[in-house]
């Protein structure tokens, strides 16, 4: 049994082109007029997003996908500048309908984008950890935990925008001192 499940832990993972069987499998048990067992709206300025999910606990025999308790399908339409775009996801969890239902995985799944924008998304383009050409030995895992170590004393710092924060440590060295606690005169 894996630790997190002998610590009574659960996962909830999406469900990505590598995975193409199981995709399609998810995809296949709903069809394009079955309506969503939950529905959320939300706006950012003159964007809107409407997510619905489904879920469902039919594969659970099927599958061979490990602790599986659900599935589900999420759809984002994002109406923005007077277009819409629609994206559709899949994921697997250990949670069983019991303990999260369509409302809360997609409360789960909110909660998941929200850590990649804070830390993976601000690694990949702000500090641009995509087009580093640092690619041997140790290297190109010291410079991730130090990309790791800026943003949190920048978070611990109250900062909101990265690249902001970079830009004023590259204008002002004391400031980056300031982070790390040295008295700075």
């Amino acid at each position: 049994m894996p630790a997190y499940r002998g610590k009574r832990g659960h996962y909830f993972f999406s469900v990505k082109d590598n995975q193409p069987t199981l995709k399609q499998d998810i995809a296949d048990l709903w069809e394009e007029d079955t309506p969503p067992q939950a529905v959320q709206v939300g706006s950012h300025g003159d964007r809107v997003e409407v997510r619905r999910c489904w879920a469902s606990a039919e594969l659970v025999n099927y599958s061979n996908w490990p602790h599986l308790a659900q599935v589900c399908r999420t759809e984002r339409i994002v109406h923005h500048k007077g277009k819409t775009r629609r994206e559709l996801a899949y994921a697997v969890t250990s949670l069983s309908p019991q303990q999260a239902g369509p409302a809360r995985i997609l409360e789960l799944w909110r909660g998941h984008w929200g850590i990649e924008n804070r830390v993976f998304w601000v690694r990949d383009v702000t500090m641009y950890e995509d087009r580093c050409q640092i690619r041997t030995g140790s290297a190109p895992q010291f410079m991730a935990a130090l990309r790791n170590l800026v943003i949190s004393l920048f978070r611990m710092g109250k900062e909101t925008n990265i690249a902001a924060a970079l830009r004023r440590c590259a204008t002002k060295p004391n400031y980056s001192l300031s982070l790390l606690g040295a008295p700075v005169q």
